[in-house]
């Protein structure tokens, strides 16, 4: 499976012109920080579920908030952690993806 061009630099929105959109996605870019920290916590913790459940509710979050690109790469950490049967030596290039992402997105 190849995979997917990621955008470099910022990542925005595509909810970022929306007037009635723009304050949820600043409250989601403004969360990201701690999700960033509770997706290291889980990483070095070697805690396989905490980081498949936070890869999860990123998935279907980023979509929602217009951040199509993070999702993307939020599941395709979830469906590695299931594939490679929780072993997280497996999974480092889509964790470090996901977490290089989310700290890319701006409102």
């Amino acid at each position: 499976m190849s995979q997917p061009e990621i955008p470099s630099g910022s990542i925005h929105s595509e909810f970022a012109s929306d007037a009635e959109m723009l304050e949820l996605v600043q409250e989601f870019v403004g969360e990201l920080p701690q999700r960033i920290e509770e997706l290291n916590d889980a990483w070095h913790e070697a805690d396989s579920e905490s980081l498949e459940r936070l890869a999860h509710q990123l998935k279907g979050a980023s979509a929602g908030y217009g951040f199509g690109v993070l999702g993307e790469a939020a599941a395709r950490l979830e469906a590695t952690i299931k594939a490679a049967d929780r072993d997280l030596s497996a999974v480092a290039s889509e964790f470090d993806e996901l977490v290089n992402l989310c700290a890319r997105a701006t409102a």
